[in-house]
């Protein structure tokens, strides 16, 4: 925690990436958690890191936040050396744990207040009334945080990363469990938080997420970098289209190398996401007056998932 005396107004915004990793390697003993990994993220980004549970993830949100010293490499926050200069590392990043933190006989505000005070931040009502609202958590505002359910619980955690208004912001697992209510809120308000220059360090297990809010996404595996890019160009790359057609009359037996089935009134193809449907239909020997409709089923970013992480646990 921020000593209570830390003046935020000398904390410089430097020019440096929001999040920067470079060659970062954590030992347990004999076990290695994340081996020689880097990457950073851009300012307003939100990024994916994504992988099997055990696959270092966590490892690395807690040597961001400093609960842990790397082995090796470096993280760094605006260019602030969290290892070196924590206490401005601290200030700029704000962290929705995985777990449920027990905040005793607090009500929600009091948290928020508390928490305010840990950044220096004395006179930071008008701040709080806004998450308070943004968030939901106007009627829950008095009662003290174990009378809270689940979900009001895990809104307080949001509230209390963004209190003092961070310029980056590490999601662990924020929707683990919660209903599709808030879900829908956090996301958002992620969005929202992205258009105002917030980056945004996202771990999830639910890759329909990933695939509909990242810029880019980085796929963790042993604690090795497997792949990074932007959703659309690896599943573009990685994944398989499926096609169904669908006939007015039966045709002749169709060979192709991409069919993998044919009935009388349908054709079904499976090809790279790369290959445009005007160029199966060109080297089709059908006359397209003849097909009567398309189901066109895209390849998702969980596909991409599959085949690399997935395929690498096969014996």
């Amino acid at each position: 925690m921020l000593a209570g005396r830390y003046n935020p107004v000398r904390l410089l915004l430097t020019m440096d990436a929001p999040l920067k990793i470079e060659n970062l390697t954590k030992d347990y003993g004999h076990l290695r958690a994340v081996d020689d990994v880097s990457f950073d993220i851009k300012e307003g980004e939100i990024f994916g890191l994504l992988g099997p549970n055990g696959a270092g993830k966590t490892s690395i949100i807690s040597i961001i936040t400093t609960l842990e010293e790397p082995t090796s490499g470096s993280a760094s926050v605006f260019g602030y050396d969290v290892a070196k200069q924590p206490k401005e590392a601290k200030y700029l990043t704000g962290c929705v744990p995985q777990e449920l933190v027990h905040h005793g006989f607090f009500s929600l505000e009091e948290v928020l207040a508390i928490h305010s005070g840990y950044y220096g931040r004395w006179n930071n009502q008008e701040r709080i009334e806004y998450l308070i609202e943004k968030l939901d958590l106007k009627r829950h505002r008095k009662k003290r945080v174990k009378e809270l359910s689940g979900g009001m619980k895990r809104r307080l955690l949001i509230a209390k990363a963004l209190v003092h208004e961070p310029k980056l912001l590490l999601l662990d697992e924020p929707t683990a469990g919660v209903d599709i209510e808030l879900r829908a809120t956090l996301w958002d308000f992620c969005r929202e938080l992205q258009k105002t220059g917030v980056s945004i360090l996202l771990t999830t297990h639910y890759l329909e997420e990933a695939e509909a809010l990242c810029d880019r996404v980085l796929f963790l595996d042993h604690g090795k970098l497997k792949l990074l890019g932007e959703p659309k160009q690896l599943i573009n790359e990685l994944t398989e289209r499926e096609v169904v057609m669908i006939l007015k009359d039966p045709v002749p037996p169709v060979q192709h190398p991409h069919l993998i089935s044919q009935t009388d009134h349908q054709l079904i193809f499976r090809f790279a996401s790369s290959k445009s449907m005007g160029d199966l239909i060109a080297e089709l020997p059908l006359d397209i007056r003849g097909i009567q409709d398309f189901i066109i089923r895209e390849g998702k970013l969980e596909h991409a998932f599959e085949r690399i992480i997935c395929k690498s646990h096969e014996y």
